[in-house]
């Protein structure tokens, strides 16, 4: 029988290895076989417990090699949004503990401050860590007391991640203030989805027109190493070179010291170049760092997304083992029903940031590739792009994770809700998402968009009410709306045929009960109904109702459940001061509470919970079916006479 460390790659320099600290003693040749051997552990470890590979397969040469030169945690090493830290982690302490990555109280998937000292700042969302980087910086300067002290910082961020606004604003502010810090550009064309945009095809210039391989050479022989006369002469076909090929950089015109491109999988460039740039640097500077995402793993390289992210697979085959799906997934009917609602209507367009495949928009683009648009990783700046196409009349559909859909709020309220322009958010991972953590959790869109003047918000119980939704939103053009639903499969609901556009701020019925009332907003219905079937078999018969709107509520529903039950209780997948707390609100202008309604809300707790199984994460919430059915035992007293008898 084949075990696992039958199948655990050799790694003896690897097994040398508990900090970084161990790395200095190694020769350079040492550093380039302890590369390999790190892919190797890297590939071996995401294929027993799913994850991230691409990216981290992409940064092993230039992860040892960082560690290498610099003296992590006190040099900061920041990976922005991090989901490449995998090798990172690996050389700071955690190899043992790779195999508890994603899931409960094991490693986050991203780099997290609590979890080591070698993660000075923690990430998830992209575009922050030039920030963070001359943050440190500033604080060292400053005499900042730092427990891991104070060195140099270092971000490292994607070409995908530096389309967003945040990066140029850094950069700006960076090469304004002349701190000494370094940026590694990670350019490997590709953030999830392939780079859009004009920076992307600057970036792609700087490669493709440059005469490479000489400046390859230059960057071998470590320009400043050189002796007097010949540096300067290296400096001037270097600027000669850059000048006839692209005018000058981007970059050097921010504030910053340019050197690359260079490749990131050649350990004779990458070593000398850090070195010398650590030894020698007085300001801010960037290196341009060529990379291939999934390097060195056939079936990564091969794959659209270079092996993003994948389910546990094999080392050999590179097979993905994923349970079949028992019903289709809330990102794909999204999808499809878009498609469709496209055909009929061609002032119908999508926008999204970066996420075309994780939002559902492949058909889309498919069929109609000019009415849909991929921004990049600028959700801001797709909110008032959409904005501008509804005022232009088109109905656009702005696709976004909610937890990305946050870092565009200011547009939302300003450029959407002040002009009541009718943009159509479809907001995915809504509620808890299970292996991404607090981070990707979907907790406050209800909340934020429910605050907001002449905004409809509404949330699908199941895989058909999203149906109706998009539906609705589509027909929708008086204001903004907005429509929620999680990740992963529906609740294997019979599908209709075609959506029907639902009267806006209008509930149904789902069951009806007594005494107490449980009003379901999203796709915790299904749980309601379990909570339900197990009351049954204690006598207790609650009615259901969907609320289907969080904005504007169903007043007559919600008065009459409150009038026909002693007890009320809403569940929502969102945070305090979402839909709760507008019932809450209704029934206080009421006066309901003056005669005597007992009423309880159910949200997301006030914490961060952190990544396990979307199960367990909504039990740590206490939002289960059993904690449900908890939750009206005691609202009636009930529980308390059980535990009596007991």
């Amino acid at each position: 029988m084949t075990t696992d460390a039958d199948r655990a790659p050799k790694t003896p320099l690897l097994d040398r290895i508990s900090t970084p600290t161990d790395m200095k003693r190694l020769s350079d040749g040492d550093l380039a076989r302890l590369a390999d051997e790190l892919r190797a552990e890297t590939i071996h470890s995401v294929s027993q417990t799913g994850g991230h590979l691409g990216a981290g397969l992409g940064v092993v040469e230039l992860t040892v090699a960082l560690h290498a030169v610099f003296d992590a945690p006190r040099d900061k090493i920041i990976w922005d949004v991090s989901h490449q830290s995998y090798p990172h982690k690996i050389l700071t302490g955690r190899r043992d503990r790779m195999k508890t990555i994603r899931q409960k109280d094991g490693l986050s998937g991203f780099t997290k401050r609590s979890e080591s000292p070698y993660d000075p700042f923690g990430a998830a969302h992209s575009s922050t860590s030039i920030s963070a980087a001359l943050g440190f910086a500033v604080a060292r300067d400053l005499g900042g007391a730092c427990e891991t002290g104070h060195g140099d910082s270092v971000a490292i961020i994607g070409d995908g991640a530096m389309s967003a606004g945040m990066a140029f604003e850094a950069l700006n502010n960076a090469g304004g203030l002349g701190k000494r810090m370094f940026v590694i550009l990670n350019d490997n064309e590709m953030s999830i989805a392939p780079p859009v945009g004009a920076l992307s095809s600057y970036l792609s210039r700087l490669y493709t027109e440059q005469p490479f391989q000489e400046l390859k050479a230059a960057a071998k022989g470590a320009v400043s190493l050189l002796p007097g006369p010949f540096q300067q002469g290296a400096r001037r076909a270097k600027e000669m070179l850059k000048g006839l090929a692209v005018g000058g950089t981007l970059f050097e015109e921010l504030g910053f010291s340019y050197l690359g491109p260079i490749d990131g999988h050649d350990m004779e460039q990458l070593l000398p170049i850090l070195r010398t740039v650590h030894q020698r640097a007085t300001g801010p500077m960037l290196i341009h760092v060529l990379t291939k995402k999934g390097k060195g793993y056939a079936p990564a390289e091969g794959a659209d997304d270079g092996g993003h992210a994948t389910a546990k697979f094999d080392v050999a085959t590179g097979k993905q083992s994923k349970p079949p799906s028992n019903a289709p997934s809330y990102t794909s009917v999204f999808g499809r029903e878009l498609a469709a609602h496209a055909s009929r209507d061609d002032r119908i367009v999508a926008v999204t940031a970066a996420m075309p495949d994780g939002t559902g928009l492949g058909l889309m683009a498919e069929r109609y590739p000019s009415r849909t648009f991929d921004v990049g990783i600028a959700e801001q700046h797709a909110v008032t792009f959409a904005a501008g196409m509804a005022a232009g009349g088109l109905r656009p559909f702005c696709a976004l994770y909610s937890t990305f859909l946050q870092r565009g709020y200011d547009q939302v309220v300003h450029d959407v809700a002040i002009q009541r322009l009718p943009v159509r958010f479809a907001i995915d991972r809504a509620g808890l998402v299970g292996a991404d953590g607090a981070t990707h959790a979907g907790s406050y869109d209800i909340a934020f968009l429910a605050n907001l003047p002449g905004f409809v918000v509404m949330a699908a119980a199941d895989e058909a009410e999203l149906v109706h939704m998009v539906a609705t939103a589509a027909a929708h053009d008086d204001g903004p709306i907005a429509f929620r639903y999680p990740r992963g499969e529906g609740e294997g609901v019979t599908m209709p045929e075609r959506g029907e556009i639902l009267e806006i701020g209008k509930g149904r019925m789902i069951e009806e009960g007594s005494r107490v009332a449980i009003l379901s907003f999203g796709t915790r219905l299904g749980e309601v109904r379990r909570a339900a079937e197990a009351l049954r078999a204690r006598g207790i018969r609650p009615t259901i109702a969907d609320a289907r709107f969080a904005k504007p509520l169903d007043r007559d529903m919600i008065l009459q459940l409150a009038a026909d039950h002693e007890a009320l209780i809403t569940v929502e997948e969102g945070a305090v001061g979402g839909f709760g707390s507008h019932v809450a609100q209704l029934l206080s202008n009421e006066g309901v509470f003056d005669h005597g309604l007992k009423f309880r809300s159910m949200v997301l707790p006030d914490i961060f919970i952190d990544q396990a199984s979307p199960a367990d994460m909504y039990s740590v919430a206490g939002m289960s079916a059993a904690q449900i059915e908890a939750k009206v035992l005691e609202l009636l007293d009930i529980a308390q006479i059980a535990d009596k008898r007991a």
